[in-house]
């Protein structure tokens, strides 16, 4: 369930929002300035951050670029939430490094697709969209596999670990960028731990005839290798 952070120092257009993303099945945090944002961003990476332009004290733009200055948060998916709707404004928010930019007053449903849109872009393996490599489709949704039409159980994680192989096909991850993107980077393991989750998923392909999909380079990490569809 993808997690969002909402910092919106308005609280009652913040918590219009909470309620559509928690309808729309996200988990929700809110901030109300940008340095308890920044707390709460470092304790634990949210999948997207809804950010308001104009914050007391730290602007959300001067967040903003902090966010895209640091090496563990450069990628974080960000939309602006603004009045300002003038095309230079989204023009500096978007040049500063904003993925999105949603004018106020907005549409629940219009922020949710947003959000869904941006999440199926920058990572795939946090959206709800049913996909299909080979033989296998997998439907996040639903925590269902079928290898060639047939369901197959995977224990939560290894099925978070093959939603990320599926959807990051023909690339080679080391054991640190696998613990970041599919544990999380707060989650403190060893590297090795992902040694064992590779092994328990290849062991759960295998008895469906499928084991070959996971690829692994000696010294360099695992992947998703090229399969006939």
């Amino acid at each position: 369930m993808p997690k969002v952070l909402i910092v919106e120092d308005e609280v009652a257009i913040a918590r219009l929002i909470e309620f559509g993303l928690e309808q729309a099945g996200f988990l929700v945090q809110m901030a109300e300035s940008a340095e308890d944002a920044k707390m709460l961003i470092n304790e634990c990476l949210p999948d997207v951050v809804l950010l308001d332009w104009m914050l007391p004290k730290m602007s959300g733009m001067e967040l903003l670029q902090i966010l895209r200055q640091n090496k563990r948060t450069k990628d974080l998916p960000i939309v602006l939430l603004t009045a300002r709707g003038e095309e230079k404004d989204k023009e500096t928010g978007l040049n500063l490094g904003a993925d999105d930019y949603v004018t106020k007053p907005f549409s629940p449903r219009e922020l949710v697709a947003r959000i869904k849109a941006l999440l199926r872009r920058r990572t795939p393996h946090k959206s709800d969209d049913v996909i299909t490599v080979g033989k296998i489709t997998l439907n996040p949704a639903e925590h269902r596999v079928c290898v060639d039409g047939v369901a197959v159980y995977f224990s939560p994680m290894t099925f978070k670990l093959l939603h990320f192989f599926m959807t990051h096909t023909g690339r080679i991850y080391g054991r640190g960028e696998l613990l970041n993107l599919v544990w999380g980077d707060h989650v403190f393991i060893e590297e090795r731990t992902v040694d064992v989750h590779i092994r328990r998923l290849r062991r759960e392909l295998e008895a469906v005839g499928v084991a070959d999909y996971i690829q692994t380079v000696r010294g360099v990490g695992y992947g998703f290798g090229n399969v006939s569809c």
